[in-house]
């Protein structure tokens, strides 16, 4: 019985196997996709306490010379980084509290959540140190409805347009999230976790919100990019993180999948996504910049 029942399939595929497949082709793949990550490279934005990181060429340790595409059929790239706290990034909590867990013990379900992003942008035009207040959070929710239970939070303030200029960092006034409103987020409506654009949660004397947050065990992003180019509801956020063993920060590549009928973005393009399209001109190494360029 259990082998005819294989043969006509109906053993084959577990059911929840087929309703992930069915929503990937009904949502997912008629999605749009957009990037909220800033790109890494040797004049990323970094906070002044880390110092500078460099790039260069994979050297082979047999002869100390760089690998190269004409002799050895490929190249690779050494990184000298500062911190492992660098571009946009997943806070965990034991940056600050060693008692909770590192970036390689953070679950796997934080890697796809409801996205909610709340704008602070027009107060930042008045005041550039305005930080995101339980009054903001109230009337989202009134235009909106309800902030879902396990959702991430992007605080949208415009911050990261500035990304790259000089002295970025060290400005004292910079836009955050109070503790009022982080407290309410999280004790309240019981997100996930939060981000925003700057390097910091605020800019208050003693880093309050960052301090709650951390060392009671949430987690928060940062340096979060492109917001702007998100919906207040109804997107999804994918966060993908490298598991460095005890890592103290983590570069984080988020992802936010909006509504196949939103603006921005890009769609899944069997076609083009792979192989990938053969780009103009090869990539060469750049003295002058510290990195691969085309």
């Amino acid at each position: 019985m259990l082998k005819r029942l294989c043969l006509l399939g109906l053993l084959v595929t577990p059911v929840g196997a087929q309703d992930l497949w069915k929503a990937y082709g009904q949502l997912f793949q008629k999605a749009r996709y957009v990037d909220l990550s800033h790109t890494l490279e040797p004049q990323s934005t970094v906070w002044r306490g880390f110092g500078p990181q460099q790039f260069g060429p994979a050297l082979d340790p047999a002869n100390g010379q760089p690998y190269q595409y004409e002799k050895d059929g490929f190249e690779a790239t050494r990184y000298q980084l500062s911190t492992d706290q660098l571009g946009s990034q997943l806070d965990p909590p034991a940056h600050w509290n060693p008692n909770y867990p590192a970036i390689d013990e953070i679950p796997a379900s934080y890697a796809l959540r409801p996205l909610v992003c709340i704008s602070i942008v027009e107060q930042v035009r008045k005041d550039p140190a305005y930080s995101l207040t339980v009054a903001d959070v109230l009337a989202w929710e009134k235009r909106y409805g309800p902030i879902p239970e396990g959702c991430v939070v992007m605080v949208r303030s415009d911050w990261s347009k500035r990304w790259g200029e000089p002295g970025l960092a060290a400005e004292p006034k910079f836009p955050g999230v109070s503790l009022p409103a982080l407290k309410l987020l999280h004790e309240g409506r019981h997100i996930l976790f939060h981000g925003h654009e700057p390097l910091d949660t605020d800019c208050s004397p003693d880093l309050a919100g960052e301090a709650w947050l951390l060392r009671n065990g949430y987690t928060q992003a940062e340096g979060v990019a492109h917001l702007d180019q998100i919906p207040p509801k109804g997107a999804l956020l994918l966060t993908g993180f490298p598991k460095f063993r005890g890592g103290l920060g983590g570069y984080a590549r988020f992802v936010a999948v909006c509504p196949s009928d939103w603006k921005y973005g890009v769609r899944v393009d069997p076609k083009a996504d792979s192989p990938l399209p053969r780009q103009s001109r090869p990539l060469r190494w750049d003295e002058a910049k510290g990195y691969r360029t085309r």
